[in-house]
C-alpha cells in the first residue's frame, strides 16, 4: 500500500473532523462509510453519510470560517462553524485538499486528497 507524504496528527484531526460531522449530522442509524484509495499522485480518504445533505451551492461556501448551514440549529447540532476551515486549512499545508461532493437534499460525501511518499531514490552505482 502506498503511504502517504504527510505528518499524521494533522491527518487525524482532518478525519476526525470528517467522521464527527458525518456523525452529528445523520440520523440515528444512519448509514456512514469511510474509505481510501491510492491513486496515481494521491491518496482518497471518503466519508459518506446519510445526513443532512449540502446543496451544490453551498458545497465551497461550507468551508468558510463561521459557516453553518444549519446556523438555527433547526436539525439539534451544534458547533462554531469552524471544523471544515480549519479541516481545509490543514490539508492545504500538507499539500492536499478537501472538498466536498454533495448529494443534494439527504447525504453528503467529503474526500480528502493527500499527496503520496515519493519512492525512495535508487542509488545507482558509479
Amino acid at each position: 500500500m502506498p503511504e502517504i507524504d504527510s505528518d499524521p496528527g494533522p491527518v487525524r484531526q482532518i478525519l476526525a473532523s470528517l467522521i464527527g460531522n458525518a456523525v452529528k449530522y445523520s440520523p440515528g442509524g444512519g448509514r456512514i462509510e469511510v474509505g481510501v484509495e491510492a491513486r496515481d499522485s494521491d491518496v482518497r480518504f471518503r466519508v459518506s453519510d446519510e445526513g443532512i445533505g449540502i446543496p451544490p451551492a453551498e458545497a465551497e461556501r461550507i468551508f468558510e470560517r463561521f459557516v453553518r448551514l444549519d446556523a438555527q440549529q433547526v436539525h439539534g447540532v451544534g458547533g462554531t462553524g469552524l471544523g471544515l476551515f480549519i479541516a481545509r486549512e490543514l490539508s492545504r499545508e500538507l499539500g492536499g485538499s478537501v472538498e466536498c461532493l454533495p448529494g443534494g437534499e439527504q447525504g453528503s460525501t467529503f474526500v480528502l486528497d493527500l499527496p503520496l511518499r515519493p519512492p525512495p531514490a535508487t542509488r545507482v552505482p558509479t
